[in-house]
């Protein structure tokens, strides 16, 4: 069997903690900026920890074992 290739996207996208855990941009930070507070924007800014579900999935385009 060939190996699985790492899914350039989301390399670009996420990056692991120290213990492993994934990080990536929140979701509705990109438009519609104008109605949305500056403190909600400031929040938005930072990283956040990729919810269980999704770190499955990324973990996968990562070409990892499946990890939680």
């Amino acid at each position: 069997m060939p190996k699985m290739k790492t899914h350039s996207g989301t390399k670009k996208r996420f990056r692991k903690t120290a213990k492993g855990k994934l990080r990536g941009r929140r979701a509705n930070s990109s438009h519609i900026l104008e109605k949305k507070s500056p403190k909600r924007k400031r929040r938005m800014s930072r990283p956040v920890e990729v919810k269980r579900p999704d770190a499955r999935r990324v973990n996968t385009l990562l070409g990892k074992s499946r990890g939680g």
